[in-house]
Formats: structure tokens, sequence, C-alpha cells
């Protein structure tokens, strides 16, 4: 393992798991189905998990930062526990409980009042017990004092007084809340924090992204699996790059919306484009034997509409007979030509070669993205550039540009002020575009254009 390896493994200390020294860790644990993320997202008060009827639903950790009447900590949202695992699906969901089992200063085990007391449920108590850490017995779905009233039943795990709530209907929660403030100490107050960069692993299906997250953070962060559709969630997990914040966020693989499925898989989709929308800076994992396909083009166009900076991850780069970087990246740029400023990074996940090279290119965009010009040295390109191409005629009229300036960054934005801004043409706004490229860079991000009438 490289020695950049290490240091980002180690980072997991100050980042992810060093949130604990702040804040408390409180982890959802139970059989499927019982409303686990129900529960999580109710506390949050926003879908951050995806909720479905089906079994299974959940895989990794999910992590929400909870802050109720002083009280902050970390809520955990896991996949349904199998004590006996029958697939190797399943076996990578245990080992993820077990790990935010590890991780966690209190569980909440969830069981579900009207299935009544089962078997699973008996073997995760006997699991459970043997953490010797505060377990809070909560009976879900007891949406009406009926149902309330059959929770006594789970009195035999012999964990206590089994608190029974409803998620759904948002029944004794505010409750359950309190019982897990009275459960996590106060944290001291914290020094304001530097800004995050945050980062979007996506991709479509089966291209290398849980792996590459696996390998960046030295760890099996998330489940990595064969099967296309393994990781449904966007996935959150913070790390300290240089003394410089990372959120990473992985995701579900992308998919043509013609071949979207009902229901799990439809939502994981969104959460991937809201992945997008949330980062600053978008890794585009490619499959290097099976390159730029159709849906890595469209996703590619996500990202561009987005306006977010992009790293293109060019993965599996061991399975290229030919290994020649310079015909690979000509070929990515003869096929992206919109977004011929993205730089390409060549690795293998699988071996961990090129990894190193990540995210001082993705700091890179980044830093490019908070690129700010004057305003002096704007209207002299400008010039320039009006002078080499004027703008051509449309109709009777010509487009004037009077002046232009950088009124935002992140992503760098650039105001052009002229006689009328309906005769302003593509071709020419790309040329402009490409201008300002030629003169201050921004490598890897997009640029916005806006041109205002005068007056």
């Amino acid at each position: 393992m490289t020695s950049y390896l290490l240091e980002v493994r180690d980072s997991i200390y100050k980042g992810l798991l060093a949130v604990s020294v702040s804040k408390s860790i409180v982890a959802i644990i139970g059989r499927q189905n019982v409303g686990k993320s129900t529960l999580l997202n109710r506390v949050v008060g926003k879908p951050l998990a995806i909720v479905a009827d089906l079994p299974g639903t959940t895989r990794d950790r999910i992590f929400a930062d909870v802050s109720w009447h002083g009280a902050q900590f970390v809520l955990i949202d896991t996949g349904g526990l199998e004590v006996e695992p029958d697939s190797v699906i399943t076996q990578g969901v245990k080992e993820q409980v077990e790990a935010a089992i590890s991780e966690a200063d209190a569980i909440i085990f969830l069981v579900d009042v009207k299935d009544g007391l089962t078997a699973s449920d008996l073997d995760i108590a006997n699991m459970l017990r043997k953490t010797n850490k505060p377990i809070l017995l909560v009976a879900n779905k007891a949406d009406n004092d009926q149902l309330e009233s059959q929770a006594a039943e789970f009195y035999q795990l012999g964990l206590g007084e089994p608190f029974a709530i409803s998620s759904y209907h948002n029944r004794n929660v505010a409750e359950l809340l309190d019982r897990i403030s009275s459960l996590t100490p106060t944290p001291p107050p914290l020094e304001a924090e530097p800004e995050i960069m945050k980062v979007a692993i996506v991709g479509r299906a089966n291209v290398g992204k849980s792996m590459l997250l696996n390998r960046l953070l030295g760890e099996e962060r998330v489940i990595v699996d064969d099967i296309p559709g393994t990781t449904r969630d966007a996935i959150d997990t913070l790390l300290d790059f240089g003394g410089q914040n990372v959120l990473l966020i992985d995701t579900a693989g992308i998919r043509r919306r013609g071949r979207l499925g009902a229901g799990v898989e439809r939502y994981s989709v969104i959460r991937a484009l809201r992945a997008i929308e949330r980062a600053d800076v978008v890794l585009l994992v490619l499959d290097a034997s099976e390159l730029l396909t159709a849906q890595d083009m469209h996703i590619a166009g996500y990202i561009e509409q987005a306006l977010k900076g992009m790293v293109l991850v060019v993965n599996k780069w061991d399975l290229v007979t030919e290994k020649s970087t310079t015909r690979c990246t000509n070929y990515i740029r003869s096929r992206l030509k919109f977004m011929t400023y993205a730089p390409p990074v060549y690795t293998s996940a699988k071996f961990g070669q090129g990894i190193d090279k990540i995210i001082p290119q993705a700091s890179q965009v980044y830093q490019e993205r908070l690129k700010r010009v004057s305003t002096a040295e704007v209207n002299s390109i400008l010039q320039e550039a009006l002078g080499r191409h004027p703008p051509p005629r449309v109709g009777n009229k010509r487009l004037k540009i009077l002046y232009a300036t950088q009124t935002e960054v992140n992503p760098p934005t650039f105001v052009f002020f002229a006689n009328d801004e309906r005769l302003i043409h593509f071709s020419y706004r790309r040329y402009l575009e490409n201008r300002l490229r030629q003169a201050f860079g921004f490598s890897g991000t997009p640029l916005r254009l806006v041109f205002k009438s005068r007056g």
C-alpha cells in the first residue's frame, strides 16, 4: 500500500470516525423491513434513505447528523441484519452492520409490533447483548393504542422495556429522541470548520465505483460485488486530504431512462442525480474495456448541465492490452467534444493503480472552480476576442458586447452586458468561453456565461 493510501486510511480517524469524539454515534439495528430507513428519514426530516416495502432495500450504512434540544449525535441506518447470511450480498450487509455496531456509542434495536416477536429478533438480541453498549429496544409500526399494547411481547428479548413508536405516523418519535439524547453527552463547542470539497463518484452500473471508494479510503467502507446495481443509496464519507476536508459521495449506477426499474432502482437514479447536484467535483468513472458508451455520454451531459467540475476516472485500466494514455485521451476528447476541459485519470481500483492521483486532480479542479479574475483582466481578454473575431450579424443587427465581469465562483460565472442578449449565438458563446479558458485556465470545470441586455 502506498504512503498516500496509508495517509488516507489514517485520515479516517481524523475524519469520519473522529466524529465520535465530538458527537455520539447511534446505530439503528434490526432485521429486514422493520422500518429502519423510515425512522432515519423521520428524524432528519427528509428522504435521506430509500424507503420501500421490499425487504433488503438498505444495504450500506447511511449517516445523518441529528441535533435535538442541544444534544448532537450521528444516526446510522443499516441494512436488514441476517445473523446467518445465505448469500454474498447478505454477508456484506452483515459486515456493514457489524461495522456500525462497532462504531456506535448506543444502539436502537428496532422490531415490528405487527409481525410480533420472530426468531430473527431473538438472534439479533443475543448478538447485541454481547456488545455491552446501551441498547434502546424500540417497537416500530405501533400506529394506534391497540398495536402499542402488543409491544409488551418484546419483553421476552431481555433488553428492558420496549418503547413503542410509529415512524411513519410520527408517533412517539420525539419522546424517542429525548431518550436518545439522555444517552448522548452534550458536545463541546466546535470551531468553525473550513470549506468542505464535495466529490461525487458516479457512473453507469458495475464500473467499479464502490471498489474505487474503498481503495481511496483504505477500508471496506461500502459493499463491493460484481452484481450490477449493488449500491443503491448515495453514501457520504468524510476524509482529510492533506488538511483539506473532502466529502466523498458514492452513488448507485445510473442506467438509461428506458431501462429503469420500478421502485428502488428508480429512486437510486434520483439519488445519483441529486448527488451530482450536491457535489463540487464529480468523478465520472468509465470502464476502460468498454470506453464511452452512450450512457457514459448521458451522464457526462448531466454533469455539464449541473455546471459541476469533472474528472474522468478511466477504471479497469489493467484490462487494456495496448496501454496508450495519449491515444485514449484523444479518443475521449473526440467523443466528449462538449467537455474537452475534463482531465482524465487512468486507474485500476482492483490493483490500486493510479488511485493516488484522483483526489489531487479533483482538488485541482476544485481550486479552478474557486478562481476569481478581476474585471480589468476579463475585459482585456474580451476586447482582444472581439477584435480577432467580431460577433456575426443577425439580420440587420449585430451583437455589441459592452463589457463583462466575473460575478461568482463555484461555478465560475461571467456576466456579459450587450445591446441585445437575444443576438448571441451558441457558436459565439463557445468562442468566448474558449478564449476565457485560454487566458485563465479553469481546467475541469464548466463556465456559466450570462448575457444581459443594456438597461
